[in-house]
């Protein structure tokens, strides 16, 4: 008797207190599966073009602005600064004192990991090891990058085979991963890269599946620049890429009247994601003209939270 009587005493005071402090017994909000990340490439007209930000201030403003806590650079924002151990104090202090981890640094502009001339393919891999050092002395655990080449499908396959092993093997000490992103020719290519990842077979490389970047030939046969006459299927293709993914890049570009992106279904692109058992970080990167980028990472963010709820 006295055990049920401290029992309902005990209920009574703890509805008290549920009724002078609700929040306190809230229940806690639905966990995502997975991690939001905040892609740089989202701010590249506001540094590049505006110059209202710097590399230095991205963190921050991740912060701040979006309440984003993990971030993803892009070595163009800081291209001239990758052993520059003063300029990555600073970075690093700045992402101490606003409580952020560095995830991963996308590279471009050092050559094509994938070019059948061994002597350029060699030189792309050389210029890249200095990413994998700074992404180290960062405390990032990845770098993007790119699998171009020039050739047939199965000689820049071969060599993108030789330049992404080569490049894993000096990052694999350091504890780095080396991933490559559908990015263009050849690599948006699902079952292209998937090829090529299964031929590397190492454990630090792999795929950064982005859900945008899909197109497989251009009006001017480039990687990036013409107009695109060709595209893979993009779930096909994520699904392929997802076997070997260490990262997820939530490309955006334009939002319908409900907040869904306008020509990808992200529920299906997500429920992908899931069932390929990845529980990783997700990066936003919004590309779009129609919404200004930060109220296109907004955007972005909330569509993730909630089509990430339901799936």
């Amino acid at each position: 008797m006295n055990n049920r009587r401290t029992f309902i005493k005990n209920l009574g005071a703890a509805a008290g207190m549920a009724a002078l402090a609700p929040e306190l017994f809230a229940a806690e909000p639905n966990k995502l599966w997975f991690e939001i990340s905040l892609a740089e490439w989202s701010l590249h007209k506001t540094i590049f073009n505006e110059k209202k930000l710097t590399n230095l201030d991205f963190p921050v403003v991740a912060r701040k602005e979006f309440g984003i806590g993990i971030v993803e650079y892009v070595n163009q924002m800081f291209k001239d600064k990758a052993k520059d151990t003063a300029y990555l104090n600073d970075l690093l202090t700045r992402c101490k004192d606003n409580d952020i981890k560095n995830h991963l640094i996308m590279i471009d502009g050092e050559g094509g990991l994938a070019e059948t001339d061994a002597a350029v393919r060699n030189k792309a891999v050389d210029n890249h090891k200095k990413w994998v050092e700074c992404a180290k002395y960062l405390g990032c655990k990845t770098i993007r990058v790119n699998s171009f080449g020039r050739g047939t499908a199965e000689e820049v396959a071969k060599a993108a085979i030789d330049g992404l092993g080569k490049l894993g093997e000096f990052a694999a000490p350091v504890g780095i991963n080396v991933i490559v992103e559908n990015h263009g020719g050849y690599s948006s290519d699902g079952q292209w890269l998937s090829n090529v990842m299964k031929q590397v077979n190492m454990k630090n490389v792999g795929t950064l599946p982005d859900f945008g970047n899909f197109c497989v030939k251009r009006s001017d046969n480039s990687e990036w620049g013409g107009k695109c006459v060709e595209e893979y299927d993009r779930y096909k293709g994520v699904k392929e890429l997802m076997a070997f993914a260490k990262g997820v890049s939530a490309k955006t570009n334009d939002f319908d009247e409900k907040g869904n992106e306008a020509k990808m279904d992200y529920a299906r692109l997500l429920k992908i994601v899931k069932d390929a058992g990845f529980r990783g970080i997700i990066g936003i990167e919004y590309e779009g003209n129609v919404t200004s980028e930060y109220d296109g990472i907004k955007a972005t963010k909330k569509l993730l939270e909630r089509v990430g709820a339901m799936v």
